[in-house]
C-alpha cells in the first residue's frame, strides 16, 4: 500500500478514536476495512508519536489534561523570526523543533521542503506538523509529560534523541543574559542540552523584548549555540555584545 495511503488511514484511526473514546481493535478493523494486524500496527505508531494511548485490545484517547489548548495568532515579530528561520530549511534537512510558541509559529514555513525529519518533544508542534504538505517524517522523543512546558521530558526523552543525530536544532527561550546564554523558568534543562548535542546548528529563535532577561535557570551556554534570530528591536550594541560570543546574530524586520 503506498505510504501516503497509509498515513491517511492513520490520520482518520486517530480521529475516529478522538470522536468516539476507547475503541476496540475489532471495531476499527471493520470500521475501516483493514486486518487487525494492520490497525495494531497503526495503533503502535501513532502511540510512539504520542498521539494516542493503547489499551487492552483498543487505543483510547490521550487524557485532556496533556492535550494544550488552541494557541493564539502568533504575534508580528514571531511571524518575522518564523519566516526568517524557515528560510535556514533545506529539501532532507533533519530538525529537531523544541516547544514554545515561537518555535510553534515557523511550522507552516516548513510546507514544501521534500524528505524533512522531524523529531519533536511537543504534541502540538506533532500536530501542526502532520497538516503540511508533503508530510514530513514525524518523530516524537517520548518521556515524562511536564505540564509547565507542555512538552515530554526526563531521561527517556534524552536517550531518544542521542539514537539520532541532526542538521538543526530550533529552540526559544524565556531570557537572554547577554554574558551566559538564554535561560529559562523550566528547571528540566537536560532535554534542550541533549538537543544542542545532537545537532550540527542550533538556532535561537527570540522575541528581543526578551533579550537582558535574567532568569536563575541557564538552559545554553553561548559555545552551544551557532545562530540566534530576532526582530529588529534589538540595538547594535546588544547585537555587537552577542557576535562577541562567536554568534550569528539575525535582526528582522517586523511589519504588521
Amino acid at each position: 500500500m503506498p505510504k501516503r495511503d497509509t498515513l491517511q488511514r492513520r490520520h482518520a484511526i486517530l480521529a475516529y478514536v478522538n470522536d468516539h473514546g476507547e475503541t476496540s481493535v475489532d471495531t476499527l478493523a471493520r470500521h475501516f476495512a483493514t486486518s487487525e494486524v494492520t490497525v495494531r500496527k497503526d495503533l503502535a505508531t501513532l502511540e510512539k508519536s504520542g498521539l494516542l494511548l493503547r489499551r487492552f485490545g483498543g487505543a483510547a484517547p490521550l487524557p485532556q489534561e496533556m492535550l494544550a489548548e488552541p494557541a493564539a495568532a502568533p504575534s508580528a515579530a514571531k511571524r518575522a523570526i518564523a519566516r526568517a528561520a524557515g528560510e535556514r530549511i533545506r529539501a532532507h534537512n533533519r530538525l529537531i523543533i523544541d516547544s514554545g510558541t515561537t518555535t510553534s509559529a515557523m511550522i507552516p514555513e516548513l510546507g514544501g521542503h521534500e524528505g524533512l525529519v522531524v523529531m519533536t518533544n511537543a504534541l502540538s508542534v506533532a500536530n501542526a506538523l502532520r497538516e503540511l504538505e508533503p508530510e514530513p517524517v514525524i518523530l516524537m522523543t517520548g518521556g515524562t509529560w511536564d505540564p509547565h512546558s507542555e512538552s515530554f521530558q526526563g531521561r527517556i526523552a534524552e536517550q531518544v534523541l542521542r539514537c539520532y543525530d541532526f542538521d538543526q536544532l530550533f529552540i526559544g527561550a524565556d531570557g537572554i543574559d547577554l554574558e551566559r546564554g538564554t535561560t529559562t523558568y523550566n528547571e528540566l534543562i537536560g532535554l534542550s542540552r541533549v538537543m544542542a548535542e545532537v545537532a550540527r546548528e542550533v538556532v535561537v529563535l527570540v522575541e528581543s523584548d526578551k533579550i537582558g532577561r535574567r532568569i536563575p535557570n541557564l538552559e545554553l551556554p553561548w559555545a552551544r549555540i551557532h545562530t540566534l534570530i530576532t526582530d529588529d528591536g534589538m540595538d547594535d550594541a546588544t547585537c555587537e555584545r552577542l557576535e562577541a560570543h562567536d554568534v550569528a546574530v539575525i535582526r528582522v524586520a517586523v511589519s504588521e
